[in-house]
């Protein structure tokens, strides 16, 4: 999730690293901390992948910064990963949040509701505690 929360962010414009983190923070920080042994590497591999570039800007006041700007590489993983999140980014609560968070940067409204009917069919299933192997069973099969 931690990509997906960088690709989001870095799609509504460029960012130093520190305000990156500062967003993702404020968006997941409640539910999944986020450190800069995490953060930083994670950027490091997305560069490597061409997902996102780094250049250094002077800084404003003290020392120079490092800024973050998506790729169209990064774009199109950003709407793919959108557009077809995984079935347990679809059930878990904090992870579904993320997607919905940048849901709306879908430009297909049609592919937006596809997402969003995938999490109400999940919330509408009766949820099953006991399983036959994969199958989950039903009420009655239980007794």
């Amino acid at each position: 999730m931690l990509e997906l929360l960088i690709l989001g962010h870095l799609a509504q414009g460029p960012l130093h690293g520190y305000e990156l983190r500062r967003r993702v923070e404020q968006l997941s920080g409640h539910t999944r901390p986020v450190s800069d042994g995490s953060l930083y590497p994670a950027i490091n591999r997305m560069v490597k992948r061409g997902l996102l570039t780094r250049h250094i800007e002077p800084g404003a006041v003290a020392a120079q910064r490092y800024v973050l700007t998506l790729t169209d590489a990064g774009r199109d993983e950003l709407l793919r990963r959108l557009r077809d999140p995984a079935q347990h980014e679809i059930t878990d609560h904090a992870r579904f949040f993320t997607i919905l968070a940048f849901l709306s940067l879908l430009p297909d409204v049609e592919e937006q509701h596809a997402v969003l009917r995938r999490r109400l069919e999940f919330l509408e299933t009766p949820a099953s505690f006991f399983y036959d192997g994969d199958r989950p069973l039903r009420a009655e099969e239980v007794a």
